[in-house]
């Protein structure tokens, strides 16, 4: 007699078994299982890996032989998200969904979340099946706290990367100043370095943009410190800082901090006769900053010499920031640069201050898309025939020095950016600046890790190579020789 019957299995188990077979390694007969990765030769493989990835979203879809629910509770709202899940997946991806699963009283798993956690959590638990993810730019902070939450370490550390990608893009509302506080406040260094990193570098774009009023005191207070803001002019600073102190209202202390940091020594003379009468911001705190504004007019109509015979140069009111207008540097567009040396002279001014105002120092910048030690350059045969100049194996090379020398340059050194720009998301952006000063004609590292081949380079824009060489003039402490 021939007998047949059928079992029917739950699906959770064949999804079990195979992610089983995926994380343990399984014995057979005593030998242990080979793995994929060391193929036979000859051998291929077939992989059907997104089939399978298909199969693990509709298992979550229709919830089928679910033996979890996930009841995901709204703070301070009656509203509940139920989510049919599987016990073996959420604990393959997350170890605190391991803990709470194995001590709930019943099938039900019970989430407190904030609003917009909750509005995101059908997405974070669709990647622990499927390991893939979509997202707008404001569910970013949403999803990398769940991550967090449920240590979801993979997904936590792209959700990072891709905040840090994306710092340029343009959304409603704004979100970089928004992932600032959110990495400040969750310590994660790398974000907020990235974010700060955006904002000293492109503070232009940034001062024009909605966000600019947005800020907290303890991140402007913390941009205004720096040397290496990029920017117009001072004056573009101090003028966006009046527009942030309208807008925010806030106590009189910070807003004398700020005035404070403010390097009115780098205000053209003229300027700051205009913004003591016509800035309301400067009438009313007139007092606060009268000292610095003493100083500049000082500053303005001295010589160096002369200044550091009274006064602490090195001081910040003294020391300029990456200006991009045209009297500390200039822009240079390289067009194809990697087909040969390129070279172009700028004019900038001697000094800051308005007793320098007049006297123009000339610059020489020489780039080289493939430049060689001098161990690995051309010589000569014993033919007298040169060996070729140019080889693969060169990096790009930038040189800026000044066209002459003068008596004019006693009291003053020049500290110089080779400011890089790219193209994220549509936006042209500072990539990278390479600074060295006046002892050292060029940056050592200069894009060292740009593949300039390559048209696609997040280096060049339309296969150009964008630059900003900006002269920074730092004046010099007098040495007095002790008797």
């Amino acid at each position: 007699m021939k007998c047949s019957f059928e079992l029917e299995i739950p699906c959770w188990v064949y999804v079990g078994t195979l992610l089983f077979f995926f994380h343990f390694p399984v014995k057979v007969s005593g030998a242990p299982l080979k793995q994929e990765a060391t193929l036979d030769s000859g051998a291929t493989v077939l992989n059907h890996s997104m089939y399978l990835v298909h199969r693990m979203e509709n298992l979550l879809t229709l919830g089928n032989s679910s033996d979890v629910s996930l009841r995901v509770q709204t703070i301070n709202t009656d509203e509940v998200k139920v989510i049919k899940a599987h016990s073996l997946v959420l604990t393959l991806q997350s170890d605190v969904f391991e803990e709470l699963l194995l001590s709930r009283n019943n099938s039900a798993l019970v989430l407190t979340e904030t609003p917009e956690c909750a509005a995101v959590f059908d997405k974070f638990v669709r990647y622990l099946y499927c390991g893939d993810i979509s997202l707008r730019l404001d569910q970013a902070i949403s999803l990398h706290t769940l991550a967090s939450k449920y240590h979801v370490w993979g997904l936590q550390q792209g959700l990072t990367q891709y905040m840090t990608q994306h710092l340029s893009s343009d959304s409603p509302t704004g979100h970089m100043v928004s992932w600032y506080n959110y990495a400040l406040q969750i310590g994660d260094t790398t974000l907020r370095d990235s974010c700060l990193q955006y904002l000293s570098w492109n503070l232009s774009s940034v001062l024009q943009s909605g966000e600019w009023g947005s800020i907290s005191k303890d991140l402007l207070l913390s941009l205004l410190q720096r040397s290496d803001l990029i920017l117009q002019s001072e004056l573009e600073l101090y003028e966006a800082l009046e527009a942030w102190i309208n807008q925010n209202q806030p106590v009189s202390t910070t807003v004398e901090t700020a005035l404070r940091a403010v390097r009115y020594g780098m205000i053209p003379p003229h300027h700051l006769f205009r913004l003591q009468r016509h800035s309301p911001l400067m009438v009313k705190y007139y007092e606060t900053i009268r000292d610095l504004l003493y100083l500049a007019f000082q500053f303005h109509s001295a010589s160096p010499i002369q200044l550091a015979k009274y006064f602490d140069v090195n001081c910040s009111i003294f020391t300029p920031r990456n200006y991009l207008s045209l009297s500390w540097g200039s822009p240079w567009i390289i067009n194809n640069p990697t087909r040969d040396d390129r070279s172009f002279s700028f004019q900038t001014q001697l000094g800051p201050s308005g007793h320098d105002s007049s006297k123009k120092v000339t610059w020489n910048a020489l780039f080289s898309p493939r430049w060689l030690p001098l161990i690995a350059r051309s010589t000569y045969t014993e033919l007298g025939a040169m060996q070729p100049t140019r080889t693969e194996g060169g990096r790009p090379r930038i040189i800026v020095t000044p066209a002459t020398s003068s008596p004019n340059f006693a009291g003053v050194s020049f500290q110089k950016a080779v400011i890089v720009m790219a193209k994220q998301q549509g936006k042209v952006i500072v990539r990278h600046v390479y600074n060295f000063h006046q002892s050292t004609e060029e940056a050592g590292d200069f894009l060292v890790d740009a593949d300039l081949q390559r048209r696609a380079s997040e280096y060049l824009i339309d296969s150009s190579l964008y630059l900003h060489i900006v002269i920074k003039p730092l004046y010099h402490s007098l040495l007095i020789a002790r008797k």
